[in-house]
């Protein structure tokens, strides 16, 4: 893989930390109070899974671990980011990450299709205080993760055609 492949990935996921760190503080200091606050907060836990999301199709795309199955994109995404690819790379997340996620994902999928459904302050809420729980680890494996890209860009060697040795 060639160095500015991964060089691109880590700029994203770089720049996607930091979208992930604005929609986090909005989200830290948001109590759903009432029912306008209960359909904020809900958009801004829609929008950090997306956030996240995107983080994970530059990196699969990136890897070239393309995803065939188009009904079962979403929650194939997170799997294959839990998962090892020998000789490729890491896994990305934890499955403490990965299972503090899919709830998150699970929630933009209902906030996404249910027009007609009025959100549960009480879930809404509950999912706010897993998220607090659980940035932390997802933040580590974020961290992790770019090291291992980081440490890539520095040791690879180009060969005459443009690819790379690992």
């Amino acid at each position: 893989m060639k160095k500015e492949t991964l060089a691109l990935l880590l700029g994203y996921i770089a720049n996607q930390e930091k979208e992930i760190d604005r929609l986090f503080e909005v989200i830290k200091c948001t109590e759903p109070t009432n029912n306008e606050k209960v359909v904020y907060l809900g958009y801004y836990l829609h929008n950090i899974y997306c956030a996240f999301e995107d983080m994970f199709k530059e990196t699969v795309k990136a890897f070239e671990n393309r995803i065939d199955d188009p009904s079962k994109y979403h929650r194939e995404l997170l799997k294959r980011m839990v998962i090892e690819v020998p000789g490729i790379r890491p896994q990305f997340l934890s499955r403490a990450s990965a299972e503090a996620l899919d709830e998150l994902r699970s929630f933009r999928h209902m906030f996404r299709h249910s027009y007609m459904y009025k959100l549960d302050a009480e879930r809404v809420k509950a999912l706010k205080e897993k998220l607090l729980r659980s940035i932390v680890i997802v933040k580590s494996d974020i961290d992790r993760f770019t090291q291992f890209l980081r440490g890539k860009i520095d040791t690879s060697t180009e060969k005459r055609d443009g690819s790379t040795y690992f």
